[in-house]
């Protein structure tokens, strides 16, 4: 089946461009999330407007994802969680836990899909996380997990 993305979908494509995929595969999951449309032929013209949306888009965000990394990386992140005598915490610290401490510390609001944390982390101390806010800007900030 064709269909038009609306919105990038990894190993598939981006927002905007014409793909072949499987009935069922568009059918169950990408057109009732709204991932995308089905092609038709004056679908074109859709393609053509979310191509162009996208490019002005892209431009404005690469200014203000280069300014949301400014920010972040000028944040001191504290997150304080319960952990052992060891300093080994109560279970882990997920994407979710590190946008509400950057939201805590007064930086900017992140989407947590956008937060990568390499390895696991349950210990207490400063942990290395990187934020993806653009597809070229890329922000590394320390977090520092202390015991509550």
């Amino acid at each position: 089946m064709k269909i038009i993305l609306t919105h990038e979908v990894p190993g598939l494509g981006g927002a905007g461009e014409v793909v072949e995929v499987k009935d069922g595969y568009a059918r169950n999951y990408l057109v009732p999330r709204g991932y995308a449309i089905r092609w038709t032929k004056g679908g074109q013209k859709d393609v053509d407007a979310i191509r162009r949306a996208r490019k002005v888009h892209a431009i404005q965000t690469l200014e203000a994802a280069n300014e949301v990394k400014g920010k972040l990386e000028g944040l001191q992140v504290k997150l304080a969680v319960r952990s052992g005598d060891a300093g080994r915490l109560f279970g882990s610290v997920t994407q979710a836990d590190v946008v509400e401490a950057v939201k805590a510390a007064g930086g900017p609001v992140v989407d947590k899909r956008a937060v990568a944390i390499a390895s696991p982390i349950k210990t207490v101390g400063t942990h290395k996380v990187s934020v993806k806010l653009h597809a070229d800007v890329q922000a590394n900030l320390d977090v520092a997990v202390v015991s509550a």
